[in-house]
């Protein structure tokens, strides 16, 4: 089997938990970095015009949303609580609380001078404006939440004092790290490293719970092409089906699935699996070579195109 390709880039915060994620479990992998923002043509070509980063793959199979990753690693590591899916309540309900009300709060906290003169050492003026209009537009369209600078300040303060109080071990749930703490760490590690702002100097246990996880690093990493790695998905067959695929009126009908939250651009192609957590898509690359394309259920919704 491949290495995991990643299709990812330096600033973005989900980008940096799946690499959190790889460093934690000593995995190989090989990097495909992207533009901070569309058109990625050679990435459409594979995961048919899916706009949001993190993309993985192995093989012929591309995996969708940091939840789907996530779970991917968890299955190669056999680090189960990698995955949301194997945890039990309190820490499924936690970890999507901090990968969705928290992260928010995060990026609130970070937005600033800090993080506009760090955009500006990354992209040109041209595409810092590119990148900004952008997050702007898929604002206006997002369904979430929007909160003032100091409503996200003063939730990312609860938050931090709930976590001080929760790292009696090394972790959020105990002695090793779950889905929960790397969904805690990508928030914090974007204002901390990206926006450089100490919000954690008071937080001692937060303190030191982020350098234990900065110590894991991001695994062993190896740089290759999009072209090489649409080379590899199309030299090969998607992975066999799961076994646990429901039964499904839609079955083998034309699809799109979206994110319902932000980002919402539509992927269309052949429904070939309905499992209890995700959806796989069938779609053709170069006209004759088939890929799966993998969605969790949570946070995404599917059509029947008529």
């Amino acid at each position: 089997m491949s290495d995991m390709i990643l299709y990812h880039y330096a600033l973005s915060p989900y980008s940096e938990k799946i690499r959190a994620m790889l460093g934690y479990t000593g995995m190989s992998w090989e990097s495909v970095t992207v533009r901070e923002i569309p058109p990625r043509p050679q990435l459409n070509r594979l995961a048919g015009g899916y706009r949001r980063v993190p993309v993985a793959q192995i093989g012929a199979d591309i995996f969708c949303d940091s939840k789907t990753i996530a779970a991917e690693i968890a299955r190669i590591s056999g680090k189960a609580n990698l995955a949301l899916e194997t945890c039990d309540h309190e820490v499924r309900e936690f970890a999507n609380r901090l990968d969705s009300e928290f992260l928010l709060a995060c990026f609130g906290t970070a937005l600033g001078n800090s993080l506009i003169k760090k955009l500006l050492k990354t992209l040109s003026l041209l595409d810092f404006g590119r990148f900004m209009w952008d997050r702007i537009k898929m604002g206006r369209k997002s369904s979430l939440q929007q909160m003032s600078g100091k409503e996200a300040k003063a939730l990312t303060r609860e938050y931090l004092e709930r976590m001080e109080k929760m790292l009696e071990g090394d972790s959020l749930f105990g002695d090793q790290p779950n889905i929960a703490d790397f969904n805690a760490y990508h928030g914090l590690w974007f204002i901390q490293d990206v926006a450089e702002l100490n919000v954690i100097k008071n937080y001692p246990s937060v303190i030191g719970w982020m350098e234990r996880i900065n110590a894991f690093g991001h695994g062993t990493r190896t740089e290759i092409s999009a072209e090489q790695a649409i080379d590899i998905a199309t030299g090969q067959q998607p992975r066999p089906l799961p076994i646990d695929n429901q039964d499904e009126e839609w079955m083998g009908q034309f699809v799109s699935i979206s994110p319902s939250d932000y980002g919402k651009d539509p992927v269309k192609g052949v429904l070939v699996a309905n499992l209890a957590h995700s959806w796989i898509l069938q779609r053709r690359v170069n006209g004759s070579s088939t890929v799966h394309v993998h969605f969790p259920k949570q946070g995404f919704t599917l059509e029947v195109v008529r």
